[in-house]
This record gives structure tokens, sequence and C-alpha cells, in this order.
């Protein structure tokens, strides 16, 4: 029970890489949490599972079914939620079986308002995994797990004794004690002679020590301790808690004192160890009924806060895109061995996000599959013609496929790659000591250092710092590494001739991931934002944004003629 999860089933392999800080940054992870959640500890929970790839099939597969339980129920995430908050006052159940030398009464009643709603948190989330007909496997279990733990750790008896506990603790009002004084009235030894339900009475204690004064002159002689114990009489049926019926004689819980000639202090100190003593046994006494029923190691609720923050914040974003009408799916999840991945009507994330959030971006969807006829494409087009946005798509898509969200497509096949590298331009203060090319290869060498060939690649107008041939020149060796080692990849990119030498880059290297060429479209002098396989189109991109501005020669040639025939029909007229 200890080690159920929601994100990976039982018995599951827990293996997991890290994204990188580059991938971290490139695929805009703080964007995400940005608008997934405000609170400082969901982010770190949140950010910590989006950062922990895995290739898995079975725990992806176990995510998915878990998300879209999440998704189909809106209650699910209202009790889900308010478990989570309820539990964030919980955390320190996990230290009760340690604390083996409860301190006083006062933390006890607190540990024991705590376990008080800890049954109430398994009760409720028993009670609306009951209604709901959850289908995946990891909701399923959870019903079971808090189902057992309501009917084996006999709950409504344990919410009674801790009622009856609670009441009775209540009834503590003060503690008697016994001093005893030296031959100078200075208080030698102190004992508890009895805890009260009752308060001391001012008056009372008043009345009784003129009572005492006035019956003679002098000291009582072998006054009877025990007398002292009416003072404040009990209520019989707190007996049982032991409020009353555990006293200690003055003799026996003596405790010497030493001080000054005031005995101020001294006595303050001496009194403090007998009471501690008595508040201790009544707390182990307290703790005693608790284990019997409750394993205080079973906190297992507190350990899924993450994992139910994680599905709570992504369900409700997720239903935020739905709303807005764009399509997103349920990913179907094959074997990474075979590297393939398809999507259909694919888009890119932040720009749905973007449209939740008050936008009106007319988002164009694009398909593109990776499988034995092409893993690695180079993407070509104009500026601002959406290849990053669709090159960021892709990884996104992969991504939350992996994290078991639903994906911004209408359909989506993947094979799970173990990790994602990306490779965008490098900040100007990163290249100081190497020269942007320099840390530019470097980074591209660090990556194949560790990529196999279930990685996923994407490469942002990598090498495009330098001069073309210098560019062309190691883009060209970096594209036959990828295939030779199998990855699936996107490198977008202004190097035209790169996509032209397809050729050279298939047959001259030996591998299972086959090179295409990729563009972005430009129709009728407009950025289409549509992607299709096809042969670089190189400079009819700036022929159809130059028609669309009226920049090509023949139309300034037009304008600059009939500016001029305009100005002779003035001059004629005047």
């Amino acid at each position: 029970m200890e080690d159920f999860s929601l994100l990976y089933p039982q018995n599951a392999k827990f293996t997991v890489q890290k994204l990188t800080p580059e991938a971290i940054n490139d695929l805009s992870i703080d964007f995400l949490l940005d608008n997934l959640t405000d609170v400082k500890n969901e982010r770190e929970h949140i950010y910590n599972l989006m950062t922990q790839v895995t290739d898995d099939p079975d725990v992806i597969s176990y995510r998915c079914d878990v998300f879209e339980d999440f998704l189909r129920f809106p209650k699910l995430r209202d009790a889900m939620e308010e478990l989570v908050r309820r539990l964030a006052d919980l955390k320190d159940l996990e230290r009760f079986q340690k604390d083996q030398e409860g301190p006083s009464l006062w933390s006890l009643i607190n540990r024991l308002r705590e376990i008080d709603e800890y049954v109430s948190c398994i009760t409720a989330i028993k009670k609306i995994l009951e209604e709901l007909d959850v289908q995946s496997e990891g909701m399923k279990t959870l019903r079971q797990i808090v189902t057992d733990i309501d009917r084996e750790s006999g709950f409504p008896q344990l919410k009674a004794d801790i009622d009856e506990t609670m009441e009775k603790a209540r009834k503590l009002k003060s503690i008697t004690i016994g001093v005893n004084l030296d031959d100078l009235l200075r208080p030698m030894s102190a004992g508890v002679l009895s805890l009260n339900d009752d308060y001391f009475s001012d008056a009372g204690l008043m009345k009784r020590f003129m009572n005492f004064t006035n019956k003679q002159d002098g000291l009582h002689e072998g006054v009877d301790v025990s007398s002292i114990k009416r003072f404040h009489p009990a209520n019989p049926s707190s007996s049982s808690l032991g409020l009353v019926s555990y006293q200690t004689s003055a003799v026996s819980t003596d405790v010497a004192i030493q001080g000054s000639a005031t005995g101020t202090d001294a006595l303050s100190n001496a009194i403090t160890k007998p009471v501690t003593s008595i508040m201790k046994k009544t707390c182990d006494d307290i703790k005693s009924t608790i284990k019997r029923y409750v394993n205080i190691s079973g906190y297992m609720l507190i350990n899924l806060m993450p994992e139910i923050i994680f599905y709570v914040r992504w369900s409700e974003l997720i239903d935020k895109i739905i709303e807005k009408g764009m399509p997103v799916c349920k990913a179907k999840i094959i074997s990474p061995d075979e590297r393939n991945c398809s999507f259909k009507e694919i888009y890119n994330l932040k720009l749905a996000i973007n449209n939740v959030n008050g936008d009106n971006i007319n988002i164009i969807k694009n398909d593109i599959d990776f499988d034995d006829e092409r893993r690695i494409f180079i993407l070509t087009g104009p500026n601002r013609g959406g290849k990053t946005i669709f090159t960021q798509a892709v990884g996104l898509a992969m991504m939350m496929a992996q994290w078991g969200v639903y994906v911004p497509a209408e359909s989506a096949v993947i094979s799970p790659c173990d990790n994602m590298f990306t490779h965008f331009p490098a900040d100007e203060n990163d290249t100081v000591d190497l020269g942007r090319l320099g840390e530019e290869s470097k980074r591209l060498s660090e990556i194949f250092e560790i990529a196999t060939s279930r990685s996923f690649m994407l490469l942002n107008e990598s090498l495009a710092t330098t001069s073309v041939a210098e560019g062309l020149f190691i883009a060209k060796d970096v594209v036959k590494a990828m295939r030779f080692l199998g990855v699936r990849c996107i490198f977008n990119t202004h190097m035209h001739e790169l996509a032209r030498s397809l050729d050279e880059l298939n047959n001259g290297v030996e591998g299972t991931s086959r090179v295409e060429s990729l563009v972005t479209g430009v129709q009728q002098g407009e950025r289409s934002f549509k992607v299709a396989i096809s042969p670089p189109q190189g400079v009819s991109y700036a022929k159809d944004i130059a028609q669309k501005y009226g920049v090509t020669f023949s139309q300034i040639k037009t304008h600059i003629e009939q500016r001029d025939l305009s100005t002779s029909a003035d001059n004629t007229e005047e």
C-alpha cells in the first residue's frame, strides 16, 4: 500500500531520464507551469514530474487512463483537490510513529485532531470513488485501498474512541501540586498529587487557607496530605482516561529543589518534571489506544498529493482548451522499439493556451508521420512562417503523451522516446568563451554522447550563425550521424541546400532513419503555416512575399512609370 502511485502501476520499473536544461527552456516548461498553477509548492511538484521522462509503454498507458478519469469527472477533480487541501495540514503525521516521547498532552491532542481529519479524508475519498464509474486501473486500485483501510482499520470505532478521548482530555482543568519546605521555608521538593476536572477557585482556596490559619496560632501537626486531593472532586466518568485515578504521592514524585533563597525559580523547575511525567503517561495511554486501530506508517494518501495535483491542474487546463473548440485526444501508445510516431491535426499547445487566455488566434493544424519511410525531417520555409511553432508543437505533444496528458491533436500514435533533446539558438552570454559556432558544436556533441535510437531531437536554426558553407558542412555530418544512430528529428533550418541533399544523406551512410524534406507553405503571398513533404522552394518564398508587398522589379517599374505619367499630366494641365 505504501508503494501505491497514480503515475506508476504496481511493480513497474521506476526508470526515468531527466530533461536537459536546454530542453526545459526550449519546450517552454515555465510557460506551461505559469498556466497550470501559481501556487509555489504545486509548481515544484508539477515541474519535477514534467521534467522526468519515461518510455515504458505500460507506465504511460497507466497514466493516460488515470488522466482520462480526472478529465471525465469534474466531481472527482473537486473532491481530490479538496483532499489535497486537507492533506496539506497532515504532512507531519509521518513523524507520529517516531514521536516516542510525547512532550505534552497539548501535542497529543493536536495529533488526535489530525488523525480525526485523516479518517474524514479516507471516508470522503471512498465515498466519491464509489459514486463514480472510474475506469483506470489506478483509480480502481485507489478505491479498493481506501475501502480496505476503512474496513480493516475499524474507522467507526476509531472515530468513536477519538471523540471520547478528546472529550475526556478537555476535562483536564487543573493539577494539584504538593510542596515540601525546609527549615528556612524554602521549597525543598514537589510532587503532583492529582489531575482534576475543574479549575482551582481562588475564593475556595483562600477560604481553606484562612480556615487553616485561624484554627490555631501554630502550625497543624501531622497534616494529612491526602485531604488535599478533595479540594477538587473528580468526575467519576473521567477515571478511565486517568485524569484522577492516576495520582502520585508527594513522596514518590518528589523532586529535590536547589535554588536561591526565595526558591521561586527552583520551584518552577521542580514542578516541571513531575507535571511532564504525568503528561507523558497520559500521552502514552492515548497513543496505545490509537495504535490499536491505525497503522500510522500507512498514511499513503499524503504521498499521492503531488500526483493528484498534477492530474487536477492538467485536466483543468485541457478542459479549457476543449471549451475553446480545439481538438485533444488520448494518445495510443505503442512499443518504443518501433520508433514510430503519427499526429493528425497537431497544433502548438502554447497557441491554444493563448486562446484560452483571451487571444483570438487562427490555429493551423498539421499532420506528420515518423516511420520507416522517414524519421528525420529537414524543415524549411520563410521567416515567421511557423517553422519554430511547428517544431515545438511536435516536441510538446510527445512529452504530453508521455506525461499521460491528452495531446493537442485529432489523433496521436506514439512510440515513446527515452528523452527529448533540443538545440535552439543559444543566448549570446553563453557563447563568449567558445564563440557561437563553437558553443553550438559543443552542445551537439554532448547530445550525441547520451542520445540513443529511441531519442527524439528538435533542432531549430542550428549552425546558422556561421557562413553558409561552414554551417552546411557540419549540418550534413550531424544529419548523417542522426541517420546512423536511428533517432527521430525535426531539423528546422534556412539551409535549403541541406534539404536538397537527401540522396547524399540517405545513401552516404547506412541507417534506419531516412531523411525527408518538409516545407512550410506560402500561398498567394500569405503564409499558410501548413507543412507538407516537398522539396525546398528556395527563392519562391521570397518571390511570393515580394509580390504581396509590391517589391518585385516589374511591380516597382510599373509603379514608377505610372507615377511619372501622372506627374507629366499634371504639368501639361498647368
